[in-house]
């Protein structure tokens, strides 16, 4: 009887093996190859998962009109504008920025976007912008406690106060009509460029301002922003012949 192989003359034939380039072993059975390739391999987990669908590429605007159009109050389109993820200036921003003042009033402002105090506030123009604001309104017995509705273009900071890209504009417009429809004031007011082009498909803010536009049927007069004229003193003249105007609208719609 042959005696078993110990342990180094076996690791010493098997190096041996591998070295003149021996890759398997055969079994004590043979193996017909060719039954083998004419048999399916067996699908393994991966390959038996449903394969995912891949939805079609989502147009934002048409969301959001959509979205906008199902809201019945001014509570609804919070919630709405609040739950609308397509627009990634939402990641970045604290608080969304809805409103202020009188919700009904016949005036209804409606800014650019909010700055760095409206983020953290949750209100549009509380900032130095605001208080100006404020002061201009006031001049023409006008005051967001009693006959003021304020909103933005934008309820979402753009970073580093930067200007809003077409796209963030246009998937908000939606939302922003149905704020007028929902408020239904008597004239719109219009602060700067941001919220020319939005409402009236219209930029140049010195060529517009001062001159009535009208914006979804409603009377709407085009100004310069708070902000610019801080930045621009000169033209409060401009900006007082612009209050006088909206004075004198609401008293001929009396």
């Amino acid at each position: 009887m042959e005696s078993a192989l110990d342990y180094h003359t076996a690791r010493a034939l098997l190096d041996w093996q591998i070295e003149l380039g021996v890759t398997e072993t055969i079994s004590d059975a043979p193996i017909n190859r060719y039954e083998l390739e004419q048999k399916a391999p067996k699908p393994n987990a991966v390959e038996t998962a449903a394969v995912p669908v891949i939805p079609k590429e989502v147009d934002p605007v048409v969301v959001a009109q959509q979205v906008a159009k199902a809201a019945n109050s001014l509570s609804d389109l919070r919630d709405a504008m609040g739950h609308f993820d397509h627009c990634d200036l939402k990641r970045g921003a604290r608080n969304l920025v809805f409103s202020d003042g009188q919700a009904g009033a016949r005036v209804m402002i409606i800014g650019e976007a909010p700055g760095r105090d409206e983020d953290r506030q949750g209100k549009p123009f509380v900032g130095r912008a605001g208080q100006l604001l404020d002061r201009m309104l006031d001049a023409i017995d006008l005051n967001r406690e009693s006959n003021v509705y304020i909103t933005n273009v934008l309820p979402w900071r753009p970073p580093q106060n930067r200007d809003p890209l077409p796209i963030e504009i246009s998937m908000m417009v939606p939302f922003l009509r149905r704020h007028v429809e929902l408020a239904q004031p008597d004239v719109l007011i219009l602060m700067g460029n941001i919220s020319c082009q939005a409402v009236l498909a219209k930029r140049g803010i010195t060529r517009l301002r001062g001159n009535w536009g009208d914006a979804w049927g409603i009377p709407a007069l085009p100004m310069f922003h708070p902000a610019y004229l801080l930045r621009q003193p000169q033209m409060k003249r401009q900006a007082w012949a612009d209050l006088l105007e909206i004075k004198a609208r609401l008293g001929a719609l009396a």
